[in-house]
């Protein structure tokens, strides 16, 4: 049997990839004051404070608990949750639910495989097609996706995917090296991190193995890396990507990417790097459509057994717009709520645990924007569709722009088609120029929150 690690440390590192995984609220209520009580035959046992973390680390986060436990040690079989003190255990027993019957009892032995994170190739078994939910913010994204897993490496090669944060844009990504793995074989996939490829080219630096550091990723497939705007500023592991895409490339290897941000909006990334991102298959996913928001939330409760009422899942769909995560964030409140009342939320008590991340509706068209936004800087309303380049015309333009982003969730190409028929790429640069600007002059945010309280 391997060495069973000390109790500190190795909850130490479950917590440090949980952090990683939710939200900081979340984390902070579901993840303090719990340890690791001690480890006997297999089992891991948890410390938790109360009755109620109990139960919802046992319903909620078990899964995920215990895949992180395998990574660290084959020989952890499965979790008890212990209500203790100060690291003294007062009360043990199964886990009882609150709301519709009895919880299944997380502490039998779940299947391996079921949870746990090949070392091999770092893929996620929770993120595939089947668990992906497609709307319109989602579905070009998934549409080449879809072309990739029938012929890797033969279309949209590389495949880039770009987003904000909690988009969907990991899962996606995943999907296709977890679909690649089941359907062929004899195809080495893997997945990774920026932060980690470049931990792993450090760690070769400094270990005189650099050849083998190369040999690793250019054997692979099917490569795919997460989070490419880590790269920034970092020149050797920058000058390594660019050899390793050359030689997966030459060889059809399927090469998949994704970014918060468009490539060429990436700070300090090397322009022969932003070309090759740019030779295949560029994909945007904005936040999810009202529509789509629908569906997540309707599938998320599901997925806790909550059963809700369609103007339940409306009203939390028209009163927030954010991204994923932050609805999953919201759902979790609901459900927490609904298990301590031992019934499911009304519509009035939603409205009210809602109140202060809820957002008045804003409904207005394209040329209503342009209307308004051109009587705000005294232009012609005209001037906006035209290819002028005139100064007192290109910041409104680029402000309608960046507001029917922003605060819309157009997509770059419809926004470009609405204003003129411009090209994504103009509509990009003149989003990422206004952020940028906001961060130094107070004037240009002054005025957008002008605009916007005039919606």
């Amino acid at each position: 049997m391997p060495p069973i690690i000390e109790n500190k440390k190795l909850w130490e590192g479950v917590l440090a990839e949980m952090e990683l995984s939710v939200s900081r609220a979340n984390f902070s209520t579901w993840f303090k004051d719990t340890h690791v009580v001690k480890q006997q035959d297999g089992v891991v046992y948890i410390g938790v404070p109360n009755t109620f973390v109990k139960d919802w680390l046992a319903n909620k986060y078990h899964k995920s608990i215990l895949r992180i436990l395998r990574n660290f040690g084959d020989y952890i079989r499965g979790i008890e949750y212990l209500i203790s003190t100060d690291g003294r255990s007062v009360k043990t027993g199964r886990t009882e639910g609150i709301l519709a019957g009895e919880l299944p009892q997380m502490n039998k032995e779940l299947p391996l495989q079921e949870y746990y994170i090949d070392r091999e190739d770092n893929l996620n078994p929770r993120y595939t097609f089947d668990s992906l939910i497609i709307g319109p913010f989602n579905e070009l994204a998934h549409a080449a996706a879809q072309a990739i897993i029938k012929k890797p490496g033969s279309v949209y090669n590389p495949l880039f995917v770009y987003g904000g944060t909690g988009h969907g844009k990991t899962h996606l990504i995943q999907s296709v090296g977890n679909h690649i793995k089941n359907a062929y074989p004899d195809k080495k996939v893997y997945y990774t991190s920026s932060e980690r490829f470049t931990s792993d080219l450090v760690s070769s630096i400094q270990t005189q193995k650099v050849s083998q550091f190369k040999e690793k990723y250019r054997r692979y497939d099917v490569f795919i890396m997460d989070d490419i705007q880590f790269l920034s500023n970092k020149e050797k592991t920058q000058e390594e990507l660019f050899h390793l895409f050359n030689n997966l490339y030459e060889n059809n290897k399927q090469i998949v990417f994704s970014s918060d941000k468009h490539p060429n909006f990436i700070p300090n990334l090397e322009e022969r790097l932003k070309s090759r991102f740019s030779a295949g298959m560029l994909v945007d996913i904005p936040q999810p459509d009202h529509e789509s928001r629908q569906a997540i939330i309707r599938t998320k409760l599901a997925q806790q057994n909550y059963n809700s009422e369609a103007g339940v899942i409306e009203y939390i769909a028209t009163s927030l717009d954010g991204n994923i995560r932050e609805l999953e964030g919201i759902i979790n409140t609901i459900v927490c709520q609904a298990q301590l009342k031992g019934r499911e939320l009304g519509l009035l008590e939603i409205k009210n645990l809602l109140k202060n991340s809820s957002k008045p509706k804003k409904n207005i068209s394209t040329q209503d924007l342009v209307k308004l936004v051109a009587n705000f800087y005294n232009i012609e309303e005209a001037s906006v569709y035209e290819k002028t380049r005139r100064k007192e015309v290109v910041r409104p333009r680029q402000l309608i722009m960046y507001l029917l982003r922003e605060d819309f969730n157009i997509s770059f190409p419809s926004i470009g088609q609405k204003l003129g028929g411009r090209d994504h790429t103009t509509v990009i640069h003149s989003c990422e120029k206004i952020k940028g600007e906001l961060k130094t002059n107070p004037t240009l945010s002054q005025e957008i929150n002008q605009l916007r309280a005039m919606i």
